[in-house]
Parts: C-alpha cells; sequence; structure tokens
C-alpha cells in the first residue's frame, strides 16, 4: 500500500507542475500580447484617432490584465500550497521509512523560492502591459 501511496503522490506532483506552468505560460504570453494590444492601441489614441474608442478598449484590456494576473496568481497560490503539502507528507514517508536523508528538507525552501519567482514575472510583466502603454497614451 505504501508503494502505490508514494505513486499516486509523486503523480500528483507532476500534475501539479503541469499545471502550474500552463498557468504561467499562458499568463506570460497574455501579458505579451496585452503590451502589443495596448501599446497599438495607445499610440493611436495618442495621435487623437478615435480616442475614446481606443481609451475603452485600452481600458478593456487593462481590466483583463489585472484580472488574469490576479487568477494566475490565485492559481500558482494554491499549486504552490498543494506542492507544499504533498512534499511534506512525501517527506514524512521517507522519515517514518528511515531514507529522509536522501530527500533534503532544502528543497521546500527551493519550491518556495521558485513560486514566488514566478508570481513576481507575472506581476512584472501585468505591470509593464499596462504602465508603459499608459506612459505611451500620455506622453504623445
Amino acid at each position: 500500500m505504501l508503494k502505490e501511496l508514494h505513486g499516486h503522490m509523486v503523480h500528483e506532483l507532476q500534475q501539479n507542475a503541469r499545471t502550474d506552468t500552463v498557468f504561467v505560460v499562458a499568463a506570460v504570453l497574455f501579458n505579451l500580447v496585452v503590451l502589443g494590444i495596448n501599446w497599438g492601441v495607445a499610440s493611436v489614441a495618442a495621435r487623437g484617432e478615435r480616442a475614446t474608442q481606443n481609451d475603452l478598449i485600452l481600458g478593456l484590456m487593462i481590466v483583463g490584465t489585472i484580472l488574469i494576473n490576479s487568477f494566475a496568481l490565485r492559481a500558482l497560490s494554491a499549486g504552490r500550497a498543494t506542492r507544499q503539502s504533498l512534499v511534506e507528507g512525501l517527506r514524512q514517508m521517507y522519515v517514518d521509512n528511515d531514507v529522509a536523508k536522501y530527500y533534503g528538507q532544502e528543497l521546500l525552501g527551493s519550491y518556495r523560492a521558485r513560486y514566488n519567482l514566478f508570481g513576481l514575472v507575472l506581476l512584472v510583466l501585468g505591470v509593464i502591459a499596462i504602465v508603459v502603454p499608459l506612459v505611451a497614451r500620455t506622453m504623445n
């Protein structure tokens, strides 16, 4: 039974990693696409061409960026909690079976740091996707 439980926990960790990857990649791509769209809309609006329509589009894209990044960050937070729980369970299983010395406690810190970096990347890209076009809009 222990072998099956171990296999299930490892499988859940792999699934968790794939899910986190999907959220991070999707949010990064979304932010880059939105940056391009917002830049174009802001540039056109700054020249005074259909400014109201372009400002509305820019505003909607900013709201979308905030929402998508919020959802991605919440998903990463849930993924971090799931991973921590699974890794702690595996670690305890290894302690109980006297093989914990092969699975370092520092892995928990590594995972935590990785999730923090993922979150920072999303936050920075989201801010850039919003602020850069706004600066372009107001500077022209």
